[in-house]
């Protein structure tokens, strides 16, 4: 995990991260636990069912691909649900993941990026969240690198609601399935979720092999990519940022890709922007409107 490295200027423990995350952890321990007041199968597969959802659909296409790299287009009323199943991974707003992330990408791996992997596995996985820090969380630099869509009012609702949106879901769940639903489907699937995404930055950013040569440590680590959706391609996702497609050769296996490929096929989503490896090992993009790696 390499030296401790002392922490980013202006930062603070954020205390209601920290216990919140050690409640949600605590409360899913009760589904190995306490299966006698927990468990039924049906929680299970609301459960996978829910995981599928917020963390392919929401983070990784909804957060991700389409609101932070603009791989795509998509009518407003989709783009709203993806957000919004995004806002239920309960990982951040979607004006703080988009800024942050677009932050991590502008400097990746050096002091200005929030999760930067050079402060150690520990830090890139988790650390990071437990702090806020003056240079990722200011609200107006937020603002100024999500200004594509930050005066969006569906998306400020979202922003400024998330635990209430969250609290919601939960009521939906216990009156379709009582306390198993909650269990599962809440605290369960946050906590799978929050290590798939954590993964991404830490362990894609550690283990793994690279496709092309970029100035950070983003590598392709396998089982990144089968746990978090096709995000452990990470390494040709720093090479083509904007690419919709993160798998590029033939056993890298992109999940998320093959529901855009669907929502393509549907005349859902248009205007892709797609990477393709050339067989010289090269990479470019085939369609869209980028022209190069940016």
């Amino acid at each position: 995990m390499g030296q401790v490295q002392p922490l980013p200027t202006k930062s603070k423990l954020a205390i209601g991260n920290v216990i919140g995350f050690i409640v949600i952890h605590l409360v899913a321990l009760t589904a190995i636990f306490l299966p006698e007041y927990t468990f039924s199968w049906s929680a299970v597969g609301v459960m996978l069912l829910l995981v599928w959802m917020t963390g392919s659909l929401g983070i990784c296409l909804g957060f991700h691909r389409y609101l932070t790299h603009r791989s795509f287009d998509l009518p407003k009323w989709l783009a709203n649900f993806f957000v919004l199943m995004g806002t239920l991974s309960m990982q951040a707003s979607p004006i703080t993941w988009v800024g942050q992330h677009r932050m991590h990408h502008a400097n990746s791996d050096t002091d200005k990026d929030p999760y930067n992997a050079s402060k150690g596995l520990w830090w890139s996985h988790l650390g990071w969240s437990f702090y806020k820090t003056h240079d990722f969380d200011d609200k107006r630099k937020l603002l100024e690198y999500t200004k594509d869509f930050s005066d969006d009012k569906f998306y400020q609702f979202l922003s400024n609601n998330m635990i209430p949106v969250q609290a919601m879901l939960g009521v939906v769940l216990y009156l379709l399935g009582g306390i198993p639903w909650v269990v599962w489907g809440i605290f369960v699937r946050l906590a799978v979720v929050y290590q798939q995404t954590m993964s991404v930055n830490s362990a894609a950013h550690k283990w793994g092999y690279k496709n092309f040569e970029t100035d950070d440590r983003a590598t392709n680590c396998w089982w990144v990519g089968l746990i978090a959706w096709g995000e452990g391609w990470h390494n040709n996702h720093h090479a083509f940022p904007k690419s919709a497609r993160h798998g590029l050769r033939p056993w890298e296996f992109d999940s998320t890709w093959m529901v855009i490929r669907g929502l393509k096929a549907l005349g859902l989503a248009t205007n892709l922007q797609i990477a393709v490896m050339e067989p010289d090992g090269s990479g470019r993009y085939f369609s869209g409107k980028v022209t190069k790696a940016a």
